[in-house]
């Protein structure tokens, strides 16, 4: 079998998580997807790959090998397309992470205006309060909140997001508003674990760093529920200001506690491919950066 074939359907069983769904991805039967997979590995001599009857892995060889696949093909469909006069043409499929909220309000809308622009492009969208592992699960492009940890990845920063502690102000004219962080003690509080598990809210001023530990009355797993908990007055809630944004502008909800929030959290658009990244990414990128720095909600 031709070694760039091979390597493609390599890559749609690393980015596929099987087999079966890479197979389907290609259109070819399993035994192509095996007889590939086999003849790269002889070719190579290493395992590229760890099959059990219920999962297949990728070994540490095999990821590194799978990023030199991507950059190798993205390089020679980049040079037919130079060939054949299609400088500037974007096509195939991308897939996209963010954050669940992030996602629905702000890459949706880069998104759909990508697809107007490109006819020739398709997009997966995997919108997930979780950290999606990019290689693993064949992301070409995420959106990060918060402080990434060192990488070869390339993130470009667009913004930034800030911790807020709001309740309505039906419940704030019943209940009073909370002067100092401690005060939280007295307050029906709501936790969302998208936030974060643990039960002390941190707070600082000027250098100083104070932990809350808070015994919320309602803990959800969604942002969604714990602004709907709010919105209806039935405690105080702490989120990001991005998921919060209409409801302070329109008063709906009120902030409180702001000269103690935390420093804070970037947000960055990731791809993992560098400089050798498809046509595709580098659209989607010079749109999506372009766009979510202009966002106000994802500014200070």
């Amino acid at each position: 079998m031709d070694r760039l074939e091979s390597m493609a359907i390599f890559l749609a069983v690393v980015d596929e998580g099987g087999f079966a769904a890479a197979a389907r991805k290609m259109k070819i039967s399993p035994p192509v997807v095996t007889r590939a997979i086999s003849d790269l590995e002889t070719a190579i001599g290493v395992r590229l790959l760890t099959r059990t009857t219920r999962i297949v892995r990728v070994t540490d060889v095999g990821a590194r090998y799978a990023e030199d696949c991507r950059r190798v093909l993205a390089d020679i469909t980049e040079m037919e397309d130079l060939a054949a006069g299609a400088h500037g043409a974007v096509r195939g499929r991308l897939v996209v992470t963010a954050p669940a909220l992030f996602g629905r309000m702000y890459v949706t809308p880069i998104v759909m205006e990508y697809l107007r622009r490109y006819p020739e492009a398709e997009v997966e969208c995997r919108f997930a309060d979780r950290i999606i592992n990019m290689m693993d699960e064949g992301i070409d492009v995420a959106v990060r909140i918060g402080h990434l940890p060192d990488s070869s990845y390339q993130a470009i920063p667009v913004g930034t997001v800030r911790r807020v502690v709001c309740a309505s102000p039906d419940y704030l004219s019943k209940h009073g508003t909370p002067q100092v962080p401690d005060d939280l003690r007295q307050h029906v509080t709501v936790s969302s674990n998208s936030i974060s598990t643990s039960p002390d809210w941190r707070f600082t001023k000027g250098d100083a760093s104070t932990l809350v530990r808070v015994q919320p009355r309602m803990t959800v797993l969604s942002n969604d529920e714990a602004i709907i908990a709010a919105l209806d007055g039935f405690g105080i809630t702490r989120v990001l200001s991005y998921m919060v944004a209409p409801h302070l502008s329109d008063g709906r909800l009120v902030e409180v506690l702001r000269e103690h929030e935390t420093p804070t959290l970037p947000v960055h658009v990731v791809q993992h491919e560098g400089r050798h990244a498809a046509r595709k990414v580098r659209a989607f990128l010079d749109l999506a950066v372009g766009e979510l720095r202009g966002e106000r909600p994802a500014k200070e």
